[in-house]
């Protein structure tokens, strides 16, 4: 048997047995179903706090790329200007 085989069958196999494990435990249903809820409910509160983090971080990028593009922009201003005061006849 390849190592990925087994590892794969290792990972189906914890995953089959902690959903049988709150299936099956001692709690009533409705318990179940307010743990599921609730790590339901979790699990969406930290993807929209990712989100958000990813999202901050992307403007700041952006802001950044236009910051460097307009300094890039008024050196390149400068660099034709002064070429077209050298060129010009005295």
């Amino acid at each position: 048997m390849s190592a990925s085989k087994f590892l794969a069958g290792f990972i189906v196999g914890g995953a089959v047995g902690a959903i049988a494990g709150i299936l099956l435990a001692p709690k009533s249903g409705e318990e179940t179903r307010e743990m599921i809820a609730d790590s339901a409910k979790s699990a969406v509160s930290r993807a929209n706090e990712t989100v958000r983090e990813i999202q901050n971080k992307a403007d700041d990028v952006v802001a950044d790329m236009q910051r460097k593009g307009d300094e890039i922009r008024e050196k390149l201003q400068k660099l034709l200007d002064k070429k077209e005061g050298a060129e010009e006849p005295a």
